[in-house]
């Protein structure tokens, strides 16, 4: 009798990421701000290769590279200053635009939406800050009081609704997965922490937030692509926008939960083509 194949446990966001290095300066100009982001994601998708492959001694390697670039703690700053009011940055006004007309509805007397932000940077955005929305924030190195330190992948999944949420926000969060695997569990997880549970009339979504790259520039992912493997977890898009450096969508979870295999296959060919992918595996 053959033996049993083991379920491979989903990776954890803290193991993609190097440990935390204090940074010595946070005063960046927006192109070194993009510079650092660009070269932190690039050392980020090497370190992944060189994990897979055991080579510990490159793993060493990239971490003193990303440690001498200021750590995760310079990324993140880095981050944060995209985001910021002066730079017209935060993503979150995006989905407030989307959902200003169901949020209408809302009054101080019935309970406020719930929602799961992920990968958060501050508590002063506007999803934070509007009185209709009661956000859980969490990120791998909480910056500031009111974001809790959690591994998305490692919180305890939902037992009753009143642990779900009426929406998630993915605001650049799914590029930072460092392998394609990863990607596609964490969609698969999201639909596990959303409730169709409101006070208002609004149906549950997903907030999810690319550089466009990611989609205009992959090899192995596209707009019809990502369409294809959010349609089999149940989500429909119902929002979208682009600018010049990101895409933005909002997907209402309305269908029927059937995750298929998606395997990381080229859609496109060219040198100058990017490998980001998502796989996403039926079990």
């Amino acid at each position: 009798m053959a033996p049993q194949k083991r379920s491979k446990r989903p990776t954890l966001l803290s193991h993609s990421r190097p440990r935390i290095v204090k940074s010595k300066d946070a005063a960046l100009s927006a192109k070194a701000t993009r510079t650092l982001i660009r070269s932190h994601h690039r050392l980020l998708k090497v370190r992944a290769q060189a994990l897979a492959a055991g080579d510990e001694a490159r793993v060493s390697s990239i971490d003193a590279q990303i440690e001498a670039n200021g750590g995760l703690e310079s990324y993140q700053i880095a981050s944060k200053l995209g985001q910021s009011m002066d730079r017209g940055g935060d993503s979150s006004k995006v989905l407030i635009d989307w959902i200003k007309p169901q949020l209408k509805q809302w009054n101080n007397t019935i309970p406020k939406l719930r929602v799961l932000e992920v990968g958060a940077l501050s508590t002063k955005n506007a999803c934070s800050t509007n009185l209709a929305l009661d956000v859980t924030r969490i990120d791998l190195n909480s910056q500031e009081p009111g974001i809790l330190k959690q591994d998305f992948m490692e919180r305890p999944l939902p037992s009753n609704d009143d642990e779900r949420f009426n929406m998630i926000s993915l605001s650049l969060v799914l590029n930072y997965v460092a392998d394609a695997t990863g990607r596609g569990e964490m969609l698969k997880r999201c639909v596990k922490f959303l409730t169709s549970r409101c006070p208002i009339e609004l149906v549950p979504s997903l907030f999810l937030v690319l550089p466009i790259a990611c989609v205009d520039n992959s090899r192995y992912l596209n707009e019809e692509r990502l369409g294809e493997i959010m349609a089999c977890l149940g989500f429909c898009l119902t929002q979208s926008k682009r600018t010049s450096k990101l895409v933005f969508h909002l997907w209402e979870h309305t269908g029927t939960y059937a995750p298929k295999n998606f395997k990381k296959e080229e859609l496109r060919s060219g040198k100058t083509r990017n490998n980001f992918a998502v796989i996403l595996n039926k079990k």
